[in-house]
């Protein structure tokens, strides 16, 4: 099994990530960081997190804790990528969860040129579950 990165801080703390000198992993992988004790998140909420969003090896592309919001939106309903709702389905409340996604569950071979993602690029998220509305 390929190494995922290491997150600094804890829930709450927005993270710094350390990444290993293998390359991205297959497949979409999912590490609970920190667990949570609270309801399970199903599909169809409404959930809210806090979330920093980086390029396997490359730069931070996206993060809330710099804005100081969380974001909701709805899971598991196709809205975001593929890894995304694969990834935070199931998660509980409160957790802290490191998601390593593949092109194939991310942005694909189009990428999203703007946000300096190239096609075919692995994206790792920190993902802070916040709550569900």
């Amino acid at each position: 099994m390929t190494a995922l990165p290491t997150a600094s801080g804890g829930f709450g703390d927005k993270p710094e990530l350390t990444f290993p000198d293998s390359g991205a992993p297959e497949g979409l992988q999912v590490q609970v960081l920190e667990q949570g004790t609270g309801d399970t998140v199903e599909a169809g909420q409404t959930i809210i997190v806090n979330y920093l969003g980086q390029t396997w090896g490359g730069h931070v592309f996206d993060n809330s804790y710099d804005r100081g919001e969380t974001i909701s939106f709805p899971i598991g309903m196709g809205v975001v990528i593929g890894g995304w709702d694969d990834g935070l389905v199931g998660q509980q409340i409160g957790s802290r969860v490191m998601l390593s996604i593949p092109p194939e569950h991310g942005y694909g071979p189009r990428g999203v040129p703007q946000a300096g993602i190239k096609g075919g690029d692995t994206l790792v998220f920190v993902v802070d579950v916040v709550g569900v509305e």
